[in-house]
């Protein structure tokens, strides 16, 4: 039977799941999104068009960076029924005692420790690292190699940017965002953006 994946999202990011979906195993792929795109991709429509597509495509993710509109196409993707996968890729070391939620994209290379929890809906791109007993919170994206030591926690829709790195056991808080290359060496509240080195809120 051939392994069929439905991608919500044509962009940059759901093309890259795409191509990590072929890595695992999937035989045919095909998108949702609202854009147009490129014509002689497989879109087969918008993604309020997702339940005409149920049955003939059992499996799905949301597959576009954005936090919230990720969770919110991650949710839908539940109200119609179809399973929602994780898509990981083969070079990903992840402990046996990791935990690993629905929907859940994991880049080449990245590494998960001992114990580490990830969200729903997350997105662990390509190389990053997520030491031992982390909790990954619901819909982050954490960018391209970035790094987290032990025990740090995230709330719901966080971004880690690109490089960063953040200490054991800081937290931080919902829908905030950490810039390229930050350093975070203490709790941060949510719905802010940090940058620099310690990281700080922007403009204070």
């Amino acid at each position: 039977m051939t392994r069929k994946l439905l991608v919500l999202g044509f962009g940059g990011h759901g093309r890259s799941v795409a191509d990590v979906a072929l890595d695992c195993g999937y035989e045919e792929i095909a998108f949702l999104d609202d854009a147009t795109g490129d014509p002689s991709a497989k879109i087969l429509g918008p993604f309020s068009s997702l339940g005409e597509f149920a049955t003939e495509w059992p499996e799905a993710i949301a597959a576009v960076g954005n936090n919230t509109l990720r969770l919110r196409l991650f949710d839908e993707i539940g109200r119609h029924g179809l399973k929602q996968v994780s898509i990981i890729h083969p070079s990903v070391q992840i402990s046996r005692s990791a935990e690993i939620g629905n929907g859940v994209f994991v880049g080449r290379a990245a590494v998960i420790g001992t114990d580490a929890k990830i969200g729903d809906a997350t997105i662990v791109n390509t190389r990053v690292s997520i030491d031992h007993d982390c909790k990954i919170g619901l819909a982050n994206h954490i960018a391209p190699g970035a790094t987290l030591s032990g025990e740090v926690t995230t709330g719901e829709r966080v971004w880690l940017g690109t490089g960063c790195s953040v200490r054991q056991r800081v937290r931080i808080g919902a829908d905030a965002v950490i810039g390229v290359g930050a350093a975070v060496v203490g709790n941060l509240p949510g719905a802010q953006t940090y940058v620099g080195v310690p990281a700080r809120a922007l403009g204070k």
